[in-house]
Parts: structure tokens; C-alpha cells; sequence
């Protein structure tokens, strides 16, 4: 990822952190001169440090999730336009702030059905959260069918990079400000946009 140094992260955790909040990872291949995309979202599996994920076997991707084969997965955190307006010093220039964490490695596929339930069962009580409404049973009779419909695999960590560019460049009350634009904008709510979308 492109420097400067002072926007790139080596703190693990916090890129961790972004995967946990932000699970909708996009998933990069390289075939022959094309790139191939996928969004799906993906947990870190704490306990192999790896990501887990599983894809629909129809999908084109799916060829080139061979043992071994590397991968890189894109998580996109908060961003947001940060206007000089908001700062305290003056002669600022607009600029734009963002959180992304790149992971790249290599895939192991997960070719055991039980083992692909207890990934699906995983992602599900994940995703579902604290105050989870449904829990997915390893002997609901529709699993059956759906595992032989997915391929499921986990990603072997070969490198972390995190580039959050968030006004470290600024002084401490600009970098105060710009934090509270993109917290502000984070939250805003985004009905009226979602809502266009569908029409």
C-alpha cells in the first residue's frame, strides 16, 4: 500500500478489529492478465489466526481457490470527506480519511463437509450477534443440501497491512476534529440513500 509511513498501521489488533466490525471483505485473485473480485464476508479465526470464509461453488472465483494459491482480502473501515473548514490552524487543504486493512496469504480449502457445517455455523453466530434470533443447527436437514453447494476455506496469513489515514500529519486538535467528523459521519443515517437504491 501506498506510504507515507505515518498513515500505515502495524498493530495487529486493531486490523483485527477492523475484520470484526467491517466482515465484508473483498476478495482479489490474479487469473492469467485478469483480477478476479469477490465480496463475502469472512471471520478471524482467533484461535488458527486465520481467515475463514466459504464461497458458492458456482461462482467463477471458486476455480482458483486451489491449495496454496495466494489471495489478498480488503476490508474497508469508516471514511469519510474531511473539510479544512474543521480545523483549528489554518491554510489546510480538503482532504479524505479512511480505515482499510489488506491481508494477503494463502488458501487451504476445506473440502470435509462436517468441518464446512461448523464454518457456516461459525460465520452464522458471528454475524447473528450478541443478541442473536437464529441459531443454525449442524443437523438442520437444509445443511445437507447447502454444504455440497459450498467450498469452504480458510486463509493462511502471510502479511497484515493497515493504512489508516486519519490526520496523524495534524496537530493534536485537528486530529481531534477530523476523529469527530468521521465518528459523526459514520453514524449518519442512511435510510433516504438505501431507500433510493431500491426504487
Amino acid at each position: 500500500m501506498y506510504p507515507p509511513p505515518h498513515h500505515q498501521i502495524d498493530n495487529i489488533e486493531k486490523m483485527i478489529s477492523v475484520i470484526a466490525h467491517f466482515p465484508l471483505g473483498m476478495m482479489v485473485s490474479a487469473k492469467n492478465d485478469s483480477v478476479i473480485i469477490t465480496h463475502i464476508p469472512f471471520i478471524y479465526d482467533e484461535n488458527s489466526k486465520k481467515l475463514v470464509a466459504h464461497i458458492d461453488k458456482n461462482n467463477p472465483h471458486c476455480e482458483l481457490l486451489k491449495e496454496n494459491a495466494a489471495v489478498t482480502v480488503v476490508f474497508k473501515g469508516p471514511d469519510t470527506y474531511i473539510s479544512p473548514s474543521i480545523y483549528a490552524s489554518e491554510d489546510q487543504l480538503p482532504t479524505y480519511n479512511y480505515i482499510m486493512v489488506h491481508v494477503t496469504g494463502k488458501i487451504k480449502r476445506i473440502d470435509k463437509a462436517e468441518r464446512a457445517k461448523e464454518t457456516m455455523i461459525t460465520m452464522t453466530c458471528f454475524l447473528e450477534g450478541k443478541k442473536q434470533k437464529f441459531v443454525l443447527e449442524k443437523n438442520n436437514p437444509k445443511m445437507e443440501r447447502f454444504v455440497n453447494y459450498i467450498q469452504a476455506f480458510e486463509i493462511e496469513i502471510t502479511n497484515w497491512e493497515g493504512k489508516f489515514k486519519l490526520s496523524q500529519d495534524k496537530n493534536e486538535q485537528d486530529q481531534e476534529n477530523a476523529k469527530r467528523v468521521i465518528k459523526q459521519n459514520s453514524a449518519e443515517n442512511k435510510a433516504e440513500f438505501i431507500e433510493s437504491i431500491y426504487r
